[in-house]
């Protein structure tokens, strides 16, 4: 297969300024699949110019136009989701299944938002006084920057691009150093679509965050949104503060999955699978710390150990493996780390625990023993690592949930009632209540806490690009 392994930067494709390019690997193998030209910091800003100069032909696009470009989008990453899948798999690892469903995640937001993009709210209304009408306006908020990661190379780059251009707004894309075929193959599609020139661009520079930096204190640059780790959003948050650039962060987490008593072990289980699973666990919604009541913690633990071993890890390219490589031997390594950091504080492996001696490959892994604020309970695993930890009552197993910086999602399984009133006490922007998948185009999705600021997707998703402006008029 070729790959599209250039910027893009006003309409055109093309090199960086320095002809340095990077290596993108297939995790699977440590393959080159393509190398990658590598954006220099002037590059960055005439992507940023670029967008400043497409803006003012973009927001005036009525909101049908722009919403029937998004649609075609949508169609033509349908017509193509096979071809999309494999290159989100080649370049990520993960499984094809697991791809298949991202192709199929990421292409929902831009037909979701191009059926937002004609339904901006405004407000008019009598002042309380009578002496005005209050008008409140919404207008695109300007030129965005967005810098998604590598775990969902194409649906965190969708979630952030259809409502900005549904918005009228006008783009800059940096994707991670490991996934930019993807975006790559994206902003392809979107000129096939009838993107107009610079209203979308691709930058990949090397070292990232100067020049991440240097497009924040453009002055076009007015909107920031940041999928990522804590520790990078908060500085992103302070070198936005220099020119007060308005900022949207979808940061980590730390996901509790609470087991009540009376649960159904089954449905927890089979919940479980999926909620720690899916990506291989290289998500911000992964499961992370499993709660488990003592009177169903060894019944889970063996029942998930039973269904993980029966898993096939495998390259991800293969459609029967339903466990991919990590992205990289380093977050491989990190994994393994986690999980001898672990075993050293008092954890037992009952399954897995061994890296694979070929490709950036984990095994599905089982920890008992697990103690609430050990190493790996506090850390975001991003790996195949299921860590449980037993626990007595309700107020234990929500002060546990509860004792850390994040707060982006929770699970809770038990009778509905019960994990309700679980789920309600538990600080989390988002919990899944007896189910393990959450995220949806339609509903909002975001943290609280050092979880992110902000909300993606569902009617929020596009207020997030736009600006109100309120004008008063005068009736006498």
């Amino acid at each position: 297969m070729e790959y599209k392994a250039d910027l893009y930067i006003d309409g055109e494709w093309r090199g960086g300024s320095d002809g340095r390019r990077f290596p993108v690997l297939d995790p699977a193998d440590g393959s080159e699949l393509a190398s990658f030209a590598v954006a220099e910091e002037s590059d960055c800003i005439a992507a940023v110019e670029a967008a400043q100069r497409a803006l003012p032909g973009w927001s005036a696009t009525a909101p049908r136009a722009r919403s029937e470009i998004l649609r075609r989008a949508f169609e033509i990453l349908t017509e193509e989701r096979e071809l999309f899948a494999e290159i989100i798999v080649r370049e990520n690892g993960k499984a094809f299944s697991d791809a298949l469903g991202e192709a199929d995640y990421a292409k929902e937001f831009f037909r979701w938002f191009a059926e937002e993009a004609v339904r901006v709210p405004g407000d008019f209304r009598l002042s309380p006084s009578g002496d005005k009408h209050i008008v409140v306006d919404r207008q695109p908020i300007g030129v965005c920057l967005l810098v998604t990661p590598w775990n969902f190379p194409a649906a965190m780059a969708t979630r952030k691009i259809g409502p900005a251009l549904a918005a009228g707004c006008t783009t800059v894309l940096k994707p991670a150093r490991e996934t930019p075929l993807t975006a790559a193959y994206m902003m392809e599609v979107m000129a096939r679509a009838g993107v107009p020139r610079g209203v979308v661009n691709l930058v990949t520079p090397v070292p990232t965050g100067p020049a991440v930096a240097a497009m924040l204190r453009h002055p076009a640059v007015r909107k920031l949104s940041f999928t990522g780790s804590t520790e990078v959003g908060r500085v992103l948050l302070a070198e936005a503060a220099e020119n007060v650039v308005s900022s949207s962060m979808e940061l980590g987490g730390n996901a509790p999955f609470v087991v009540l008593p009376g649960a159904d072990v089954d449905a927890a289980v089979s919940g479980a699978l999926v909620a720690k699973m899916r990506n291989g666990g290289s998500a911000c919604t992964a499961a992370n710390r499993f709660y488990v009541h003592r009177s169903l913690h060894d019944e889970f633990a063996k029942k998930l150990g039973d269904a993980l071993a029966a898993f096939k890890v495998g390259p991800g390219i293969e459609r029967d493996n339903q466990l991919g490589a990590l992205v990289s031997m380093g977050e491989r390594d990190k994994v393994a780390d986690l999980v001898t950091t672990a075993v050293a504080e008092g954890a037992r492996v009952t399954l897995g625990g061994t890296p694979s001696d070929r490709g950036a490959f984990y095994p599905p892994t089982v920890l008992i023993d697990v103690e609430h604020g050990s190493t790996i309970n506090q850390t975001e695993i991003f790996g195949p690592v299921s860590a449980i930890v037993g626990y007595d009552d309700e107020d234990d197993a929500v002060r546990m949930a509860n004792d850390t910086i994040y707060g982006l999602i929770a699970y809770v399984y038990g009778p509905v009632g019960d994990a309700l009133r679980v789920a309600r006490r538990i600080d989390s922007g988002m919990v899944a209540v007896n189910r393990a998948v959450l995220s949806d185009p339609a509903a909002p999705f975001g943290g609280v806490k050092q979880s992110g600021l902000g909300r993606e997707g569902s009617s929020e998703g596009i207020l997030e690009f736009l600006e109100e402006k309120y004008i008063g008029i005068e009736l006498g």
